[in-house]
């Protein structure tokens, strides 16, 4: 607690009390604007000619820190503290401000009680947020226009969104940043890609704040499919293929058809000849048989047992042998094997059939044929 009175008491008495002294020492070079990340450290230099007696470090107007020329630095927090360095005839004085936050930002001040040029500074404080895309690949397929988000949260100040492809900045008018403030003061950026991909690609958002030593980046793959084009030519392919298919069994069909029909026609005209010839020769075979008719019944049938009655009624010649006759006639008979007509001497009726009966020998004694 002593030690608190002192570096707060101790510019003040000095600058009661030495009025005059010091007119001949100034700042040769006073601090130089820094931005920071928070959480990180900020320095900031101060060199002053000599003679100087006291130099005092204000952030915003509230003393941090006194360096006295007999005594060196007077520490009230951890969070400021100095490094000391002498060169020559000028001494240099180093603010560091450890575990930067939002409300350190602002006027940081060098004075040496004296009016002088360039003894201030400003401290900025930036909050590096988080930056992410929802997904890390995505399916596209050809000609499918599509929108990717990429969204910076907690952000002081807002960050600058820009897009990358292949390494190669995007146009501007290619996406379209929406900020907007939550209540703890930080930022946040919404930023939409409209992209056509025409070939898979890597896409990266890049947030970028002064304070970054490099943006922050997310990164999406967009996978390009054509699967589209190639049903469309296989499906071509196909079409292609099923019409000359069609084509092929439409002539076939055609060739099978044509090769029925004259099968068919042929075998009609085939059966058709046969046909005409058959009824030619019926035809030819009715006429040749009505022919027959005709001259049988103009001429009578021949019986070759028949003898003249003639032969019978009239009286046996010397010569004449019945017995010769008779068997001349059963030799016909028998060569014949057909009816004829019984000589009306021998009382045979006439036109019996020819059998064994008429052979028996008792049948031939009876026509006179055996004596």
């Amino acid at each position: 607690m002593e030690r608190l009175q002192r570096s707060i008491l101790l510019p003040l008495i000095l600058t009661a009390s030495l009025p005059g002294l010091g007119c001949c020492y100034s700042i040769t070079k006073g601090p130089a604007n820094a931005t920071v990340l928070a959480g990180s450290q900020a320095r900031f230099n101060c060199t002053v000619s000599a003679g100087w007696k006291i130099l005092i470090w204000l952030s915003n107007g509230n003393p941090v820190l006194t360096v006295l020329s007999s005594q060196g630095s007077v520490e009230t927090t951890d969070r400021f503290t100095s490094q000391n360095y002498t060169s020559g005839d000028e001494f240099t004085s180093e603010l560091i401000i450890h575990n930067t936050q939002l409300s350190d930002a602002g006027r940081i001040e060098c004075s040496i009680q004296q009016p002088s040029e360039n003894n201030f500074a400003f401290l900025s404080v930036q909050v590096n947020g988080s930056l992410f895309i929802k997904n890390s690949t995505l399916t596209v397929k050809e000609n499918t226009t599509v929108e990717i988000v990429c969204e910076a949260l907690g952000w002081a100040p807002a960050p600058d969104i820009a897009w990358m492809t292949n390494d190669s900045l995007i146009d501007k008018s290619s996406y379209v940043n929406q900020q907007s403030q939550g209540s703890d003061g930080l930022h946040n950026v919404l930023s939409i890609l409209t992209v056509t991909p025409t070939a898979t690609e890597v896409l990266t958002c890049l947030a970028d704040i002064e304070a970054l030593p490099e943006p922050q980046n997310a990164t999406v793959t967009l996978i390009f499919d054509n699967s589209t084009a190639e049903n469309y030519y296989r499906e071509e392919n196909r079409s292609s293929w099923v019409i000359v298919l069609a084509v092929v069994l439409s002539f076939l069909g055609i060739v099978l058809l044509t090769t029925i029909i004259v099968v068919v026609v042929r075998c009609c005209l085939k059966r058709r000849a046969s046909t005409y010839q058959s009824e030619i020769r019926k035809v030819s075979a009715e006429k040749k048989k009505d022919g027959d008719l005709e001259n049988r019944q103009r001429n009578g049938s021949e019986n070759p047992g028949y003898l003249p009655e003639e032969l019978w009624n009239t009286e046996q010649s010397p010569g004449h042998n019945p017995s010769q006759n008779s068997t001349v006639w059963v030799l016909q008979e028998l060569l014949q094997c057909r009816s004829f007509p019984l000589v009306k001497k021998w009382n045979v009726p006439a036109w019996q059939p020819c059998g064994e009966s008429h052979f028996l020998p008792e049948n031939l004694l009876l026509h006179g044929l055996l004596s």
